[in-house]
Parts: structure tokens; C-alpha cells; sequence
């Protein structure tokens, strides 16, 4: 397709025919569109231009990936804004390895002691939690990993994933409590 051609598509038709045809130049047009935005936001968290430049790669390989599985993408700009903001505190967080895991002031106080590190050198406690919030149930696990994994507000999950703001709560602390009983089953303690 000539380029003049795509200039002139909306985001929306550029992921659409993405996903349809699989040519990466679809998304390359529509993140093109971006990325002052991407590169704006990785300078403003990581404070360099090389780290900011390297985001900005990084970040369209991965969101490509993810566009082209059909991650539910309604309105790039903001997705992609959530999407580089995350990537940044991610990799903030794996530079400052001694940041203790804290999911929030009141999670489960026998991983206080958790750090970052210890997650990435103890595979079975990283396998413990990844299986333990794959069997969480579908609405729990979904809205305690856009809190705390993806960082979310609660107006945040509400506003993705469609849950009321009571039942956006409501998944957090039951699922939050059922990760700590799952966790402790696999005697995996702090």
C-alpha cells in the first residue's frame, strides 16, 4: 500500500488490517504516529536519551507482538501510554534491584521481605505465583494483575476491564486473599 495511503488511515484501520494481514508496516505507520509521545513519556521516567531511544525500540517490537495477538486495543494513544509507562517503572524497578516487591501497603505481610531480585534468582517461588494467579478465578486474577502488575488505579482497572468500581475492589481483596492461601498451600511464606 503507498504510503500517501496509509497517512490517510485512521489508528483503528491501520490495527484492524495489522491483525488481518499481518504486515508489520500497518503497525509501523500507526506507531510512527506516536513516537514523540513514547519516546516523551520513557524520557520523563528513565532520564536519559539512550535509555529513552532503546525504550522506544523495545517497546515496538513488544507492542507489535502484542497488537497482532488481538490484545483488546480501543484507543491506541492511551494503550500505548499505559503501555510505555509500565515498560519504564519495569525497567526502573530491574535497575534498582533492592526495591522490595510491594504490591501495596497492605499486601500480604508475608512478603514483605521479598525482593525483586529474590523473585528473579528463586524460580519456585516465582513459579508458586505465576500458578497461583493462573488459578485464581478469571475476574480476580484479571483485576489484581492490572493493579498491581500493570500498576493501575482503581478507576484505571474499572475503566479497562468494564467491572463496576465496588466489584473492581472487591476482585482485588478476594483475590489478593487467595493468593496468599494458595501461596501458603505451596509453603511458600516470606
Amino acid at each position: 500500500m503507498p504510503r500517501k495511503a496509509l497517512e490517510k488511515k485512521t489508528d483503528g484501520e491501520l490495527l484492524a488490517a495489522y491483525r488481518a494481514e499481518g504486515d508489520i508496516v500497518y503497525f509501523a505507520e500507526v506507531y510512527k504516529r506516536y513516537m514523540p509521545l513514547v519516546f516523551g513519556v520513557a524520557l520523563k521516567y528513565l532520564k536519559d536519551r539512550e535509555e529513552a531511544r532503546d525504550a522506544v525500540m523495545q517497546l515496538f517490537e513488544e507492542l507489535a507482538d502484542k497488537a497482532r495477538r488481538g490484545e483488546d486495543v480501543t484507543e491506541f494513544k492511551g494503550w500505548l501510554y499505559v503501555c510505555t509507562r509500565n515498560f519504564c517503572l519495569m525497567a526502573l524497578r530491574r535497575k534498582e534491584r533492592n526495591l522490595t516487591l510491594s504490591l501495596d501497603d497492605s499486601f500480604m505481610e508475608f512478603l514483605d521481605e521479598w525482593h525483586l531480585e529474590d523473585i528473579g534468582e528463586d524460580e519456585e517461588r516465582e513459579q508458586a505465583l505465576r500458578e497461583c494467579l493462573g488459578r485464581l478465578p478469571e475476574k480476580q486474577r484479571i483485576a489484581v494483575e492490572r493493579f498491581f502488575l500493570e500498576e493501575l488505579s482503581y478507576r484505571e482497572v474499572e475503566e479497562r476491564t468494564g467491572f463496576p468500581m465496588k466489584a473492581v475492589k472487591s476482585f482485588i481483596q478476594n483475590g489478593k486473599r487467595n493468593l496468599k492461601l494458595c501461596l501458603e498451600r505451596k509453603g511458600i511464606r516470606g
